[in-house]
C-alpha cells in the first residue's frame, strides 16, 4: 500500500511543476506524443514502484486488456535486460554507482509507454522523475532541461523558469516507508516494478 501522505506529495510535484510550466510558456515543448524522455531506463524508488503497482492494478479494474499489455511489455523487458542488468536481476534492485549503469538500456522503451499512442498508460501513478520532467529542475550537476525544451532561450530566460520542489524531505520519508512496508531497499526501474 502506498504511505497515506503520498497524494500530499504527488499534489506539491504536480503543482510545481505546473507552475514551472506556465512560466515557460511556449519554451516547454512537452505535449502528448511526445516520448523521447519516455525512452531509456532510469531508477526509480520503492515509493513510485508501489503507486505504479496500484497504478496498473486500478488500470486491470478498468481495461484489464489494457492492463494486460502494460504487464507483457514489462515482463518482456525484463527478460531482454536480465543478463545486463546492473544489479540484481532477480529482485531488480540497481546498483547505480555500477560501471555500465549510465549506459544500461538507453534505448529501452517504458513499458508502460503505448507505442502506438505515445501515451502512459499510468499516467495518474507515473514516478515523480517523469511527474516533474522538462521544467528546469536544479540537482547537484546545475538547472537542467529537457533537450526538446528552451531552445534559443538565455540561462536567464531557463532560471526564470525554475521548478520550484520543495518536498525533497516528505519523499524521503514516503520512501523510506514504503522500503520497510515491502521489505526491500533500493532503487529500481519501471519494468521491474511491475514485472512482480
Amino acid at each position: 500500500m502506498l504511505p497515506a501522505r503520498d497524494a500530499e506529495l504527488v499534489q506539491i510535484a504536480d503543482a510545481a511543476t505546473a507552475d514551472a510550466a506556465r512560466r515557460a510558456g511556449a519554451w516547454l515543448k512537452c505535449a502528448p506524443g511526445c516520448t523521447q524522455c519516455c525512452v531509456g531506463v532510469f531508477a526509480i524508488s520503492q515509493l513510485d514502484a508501489v503507486r505504479l503497482r496500484q497504478g496498473l492494478v486500478a488500470l486491470a479494474a478498468t481495461d484489464p486488456a489494457r492492463a494486460e499489455v502494460v504487464q507483457q511489455r514489462a515482463w518482456s523487458a525484463v527478460e531482454r535486460l536480465r543478463s545486463s542488468f546492473p544489479g540484481d536481476a532477480g529482485t531488480g534492485i540497481l546498483d547505480e554507482e555500477t560501471d555500465g549503469f549510465e549506459d544500461f538500456a538507453n534505448n529501452e522503451p517504458c513499458p508502460v509507454l503505448d507505442p502506438a499512442t505515445g501515451l502512459c498508460e499510468l499516467y495518474a501513478a507515473r514516478p515523480m522523475t517523469c511527474r516533474v520532467f522538462g521544467p528546469p529542475l536544479r540537482t547537484p550537476e546545475g538547472l537542467g532541461v529537457c533537450e526538446l525544451c528552451f531552445e534559443g532561450a538565455t540561462a536567464d530566460e531557463i532560471a526564470a523558469c525554475e521548478m520550484h520542489l520543495e518536498a525533497d524531505a516528505l519523499e524521503a520519508s514516503l520512501n523510506e516507508e514504503a522500503e520497510q512496508a515491502a521489505g526491500v531497499q533500493g532503487n529500481t526501474i519501471v519494468a521491474w516494478a511491475l514485472a512482480r
